[in-house]
């Protein structure tokens, strides 16, 4: 794939680079390793102000960044100032908190007493540098989601983004330039993913998170468990979506529509499955249909866009093959369900029914605004329901019933549950996945200390 701006919206390349060749990636290796050995000793506070300022910085630049991820992936622009306003607010979160995030531990007085030292510490000290493989879907925030933390605990970042993002992944290394950080703290690298393997190999590279596809996912954790460094993934999702009696079903219809066509249906944590007792199934089924029919599909430059383009050609292809394979298995259309003519790669929303085991769209993971509706006789198939998948990233559930909710939080094999709402990253909360949705944690305190390097201190009398 070349590294290239191409607007999904008429296909047309708007602007080309060139893979940076063995001497520049070894320069930038050798200031990650150099820059890291004097930024980790940065205090907290100097930390927080560069961070800060970058957060300012963003917050200027947001019409015009927002338009530049909307020119390279296609998500409507009104979501793409959404996006550049969440990485500020979360750049911001991380520079009030990661000092206290990262403060020592002190262990129990007893437990240090049984230990025979007259004081024990445990100690959160950074990694070095750290390789992110991120994703197109969500150009910025996948990035700042990682870049914040691991700045703010004193490592320094290596960004290998997708390939049809390079502006947007070159705006993230200047950023942080401008906002104060020193020039090898955050660097881009504009190579191909058959480039990753070598740079993981490095061992100035300490650890690596990836956002993406499971087959990346695979290799990037073969790599690196090969060479003993530390990862965090984070990789696909087919999240259910339960929808029981006692729900609003207004209200849940109203935000289901949301859920799957966010960033035009691709998006891990989209809800996908849509789960409904039997008893609210059909006033559910017309609620949710009637919206998803409702929704503006054109120019996500537009304002009044819902849903834009899907990114790739490519990607339209696999979605529609997943919509093909259940029709010819008998799955029912209840809108959308084929391309619609004319340049750009636009897929319609679609809702479709009648779904069984054997189709391909029950098993994979439809990336754009295909929705699959289940009935379910009670919460016992709901719940088999939601757990056959591969996938174990998010969860909703829309109940009114303290029982269910509980059942649901023990039982659904998801990283995350979420009631009578949808699913949305926040940098206070963990966020990650089970299964084929990956391991480790992104934001919060358990996302910082990801890559820190866990020290136990023990004094003697």
């Amino acid at each position: 794939m070349p590294i290239a701006t191409v607007n999904p919206a008429n296909g047309e390349t708007l602007k080309t680079y060139e893979p940076m060749g063995e001497e520049e990636l070894e320069r930038r290796l050798q200031l990650a390793e150099a820059t890291f050995r004097t930024y980790r000793t940065t205090a907290f506070a100097e930390r927080a102000r560069l961070m800060g300022k970058a957060a300012d910085l963003l917050d200027e630049d947001q019409p015009e960044i927002a338009r530049t991820m909307t020119l390279e992936m296609g998500k409507p622009v009104k979501q793409a100032r959404a996006e550049a306003a969440k990485c500020a607010k979360a750049m911001r979160w991380y520079a009030a908190r990661a000092e206290e995030l990262l403060a020592d531990d002190e262990p129990a007085e007893a437990d240090v007493a049984d230990s025979g030292a007259s004081r024990v510490r445990v100690r959160y000290r950074p990694l070095g540098p750290v390789l992110a493989v991120m994703p197109w879907n969500f150009p910025l925030w996948q990035v700042v989601r990682f870049a914040a933390p691991a700045l703010m605990a004193g490592n320094v970042g290596l960004l290998k983004h997708s390939s049809n993002v390079p502006q947007t992944a070159l705006y993230l290394e200047d950023l942080f330039h401008r906002a104060g950080f020193k020039e090898g703290c955050f660097q881009t690298l504009l190579i191909g993913s058959g480039a990753v393997d070598e740079i993981l190999r490095d061992e100035r590279v300490r650890a690596a998170t990836l956002t993406g596809s499971e087959p990346a996912g695979r290799a990037v954790a073969a790599t690196a468990g090969e060479m003993i460094k530390k990862t965090v993934l984070e990789l696909g999702g087919s999240d259910p979506y339960l929808v029981m009696p006692s729900a609003d079903l207004d209200r849940a219809a109203r935000v289901a529509v949301t859920a799957r066509v966010q960033n035009n249906g691709q998006s891990c944590i989209a809800a996908k499955r849509f789960i409904v007792h039997r008893d609210v199934y059909d006033a559910f089924a017309e609620k949710f249909v009637a919206g998803m029919k409702a929704l503006t599909v054109g120019d996500p430059l537009e304002e009044d866009t819902d849903v834009g383009p899907l990114s790739t050609e490519q990607g339209r292809a696999d979605l529609e093959e997943l919509v093909d394979d259940a029709k010819r298995s008998g799955a029912e259309v209840l809108c959308g369900g084929a391309r619609p003519d004319g340049p750009g790669w636009y897929y319609p929303p679609t809702v479709l029914a009648g779904i069984t085991r054997e189709m391909r769209v029950h098993r994979e993971e439809a990336f754009g605004p295909v929705a699959t509706l289940y009935r379910a006789g009670d919460l016992d198939e709901a719940v088999l329901i939601a757990n056959d998948s591969p996938f174990g990233l998010s969860s909703n559930v829309w109940t009114r019933d303290d029982g269910e909710v509980e059942r649901c939080t023990r039982d659904l094999e998801a990283g995350s549950v979420y009631v009578n709402g949808m699913t949305a990253s926040h940098p206070a909360f963990p966020f990650g996945g089970v299964k084929r949705s990956g391991y480790g944690r992104e934001l919060s305190g358990h996302g910082i200390r990801e890559f820190c390097n866990i020290t136990t201190v023990w004094q003697g009398a």
